[in-house]
C-alpha cells in the first residue's frame, strides 16, 4: 500500500510503505540516509553510546548503564588490554574511544554513514585525543594508552577492504566487535564468514556481538503483527533467533559453548529514557539541535520531524536484545537476552 500524501514539512523524508526484504540496496540506502540525517539527533538524545545500557542499580544515570553494557560484554568475552579491535557499526564513536581510552586498544571504527565518521573524529579530538602523526596516518591516538581511527565502510565490504591488495598490506584483528548493528545487515552469514576471515589465526581471537533479536516459534500471525512493523519501522531485514545466530557462527568456523543468558530486566529501562528525552527534545526542537543558519541543519530537523510508518514499540514476547561473544577457534559464546523495570524520569532539557 502507497503512503498517503499529506503537507508535512517532513513528506520528502518520510519512510515509505513496507518493502520487501529482497531489496537490499534500496534498504542501504535508506540506513545511510537514516543515519546521515538522524546522527546530530542521536546524539543529542543517546549521548555517545548509541546502544541500551544495563542498569545495575536504581540510581544510575543512562550514561553509566550504557558503560556498564560495553564492560559487561568486556568481561564475558575476556578481550584483552592492548587488543586491535573492528568495531563494526560504530555510530559516533562511543564503544571505539573507551575500548583505546580504558582498554588500552587500537580501534578501527566502521559505519556505513558519512555523518556519523565526522561527529566520531570531532568528539574524538573533543576528547583529547592527539591528531594524526603524520601524513597518510588516520589514527587518534589517546598518549600511547590506545589509538582509533574511524573509515566510512560498508560493512559487507570488510572482508574486501582489510585484505592484502596491490600496495596495501592486509590487516588483521584479535576482536570484531559489533553493537545492535548486525540486526541492519541483510547478509549476516557473510558477516560472520568476513568476521572469521579478518580475525588474526593461532591467537585468542574473538567476535562479540550485542543485537536485536526475535523469538523463536512465533505464528506467522505474530510475525506480522509484532515483528514486521518493528523490521519496516527500523530499517531492518528479516529480524532472527538466537538460534540463528549461533549456526551461522559455527557455520563460518566460531566455536559455540553457552547457553544464552537472560538479562531482560536490566536494559528496557534505556528505552524509557530515550523516549522522555525525545519528547523533550522535540517539544524545543526550536532551540535544540539544530541551529537555524548551519549547513545541513534545516534537511535534518525536517527528517527528524517527519511522520514515520510501521509501529517500532517493542513486544516483550518476540523481541529482544542479546550479547555474544565468540572465540575464534574454541571457547564460550555468550547469549544475553535483554529489557528493565520503570522508574520515574525528570526532563532531561529543564528550562533554563
Amino acid at each position: 500500500m502507497a503512503t498517503t500524501k499529506v503537507q508535512h514539512p517532513g513528506d520528502q523524508h518520510e519512510i515509505p510503505s513496507y518493502e520487501a526484504h529482497a531489496s537490499v540496496a534500496t534498504l542501504k540506502d535508506r540506513i545511510k540516509q537514516h543515519y546521515d540525517l538522524a546522527s546530530d539527533y542521536y546524539y543529542s538524545l543517546w549521548g555517545q553510546h548509541i546502544h541500551h545500557g544495563l542498569f545495575r542499580s536504581d540510581g544510575e544515570s543512562k550514561e553509566e548503564a550504557q558503560v556498564n553494557l560495553i564492560n559487561y560484554l568486556l568481561e564475558i568475552s575476556r578481550l584483552p588490554k592492548e587488543a586491535r579491535v573492528l568495531d563494526v557499526g560504530c555510530g559516533i564513536g562511543g564503544t571505539s574511544r573507551f575500548l583505546a581510552k580504558e582498554h588500552g586498544c587500537a580501534v578501527t571504527g566502521i559505519t556505513i554513514s558519512g555523518r556519523q565518521v565526522e561527529i566520531a573524529k570531532r568528539l574524538t579530538l573533543e576528547d583529547k585525543a592527539a591528531p594524526p602523526a603524520g601524513e597518510g596516518s588516520d589514527l587518534l591516538s589517546y598518549g600511547g594508552k590506545g589509538a582509533v581511527r574511524f573509515l566510512e565502510l560498508d560493512a559487507e565490504k570488510m572482508r574486501e577492504r582489510f585484505s592484502p591488495a596491490e600496495g596495501r598490506p592486509g590487516e588483521a584483528f584479535d576482536c570484531v566487535w559489533i553493537s545492535e548493528a548486525l540486526s541492519h545487515l541483510p547478509d549476516k552469514p557473510l558477516f560472520f564468514s568476513s568476521s572469521f576471515a579478518v580475525l588474526a589465526a593461532g591467537g585468542s581471537s574473538r567476535l562479540a556481538i550485542a543485537d536485536w533479536f526475535k523469538a523463536p516459534g512465533l505464528s506467522a500471525e505474530q510475525e506480522a503483527a509484532d515483528i514486521q512493523p518493528i523490521e519496516d519501522g527500523m530499517l531492518l531485514p528479516k529480524l532472527c533467533t538466537a538460534d540463528d545466530y549461533v549456526r551461522m557462527a559455527e557455520e563460518a568456523g566460531f566455536k559455540t559453548l553457552q547457553a544464552p543468558i537472560d538479562i531482560s530486566k536490566d536494559v528496557a529501562k534505556t528505552c524509557l529514557v530515550t523516549l522522555v528525552m525525545g519528547i523533550c527534545y522535540l517539544a524545543r526542537a526550536g532551540c535544540l539541535g539544530f541551529p537555524p543558519g548551519v549547513p545541513g541543519n534545516e534537511e535534518r530537523a525536517k527528517y527528524i520531524s517527519a511522520p514515520r510508518s510501521g509501529n517500532t514499540l517493542q513486544q516483550p514476547s518476540s523481541s529482544g536484545l542479546i550479547l555474544f561473544s565468540l572465540d575464534y577457534v574454541s571457547s564460550p559464546v555468550y547469549l544475553i537476552n535483554a529489557s528493565s523495570p520503570i522508574s520515574p524520569m525528570l526532563d532531561p532539557f529543564p528550562p533554563s
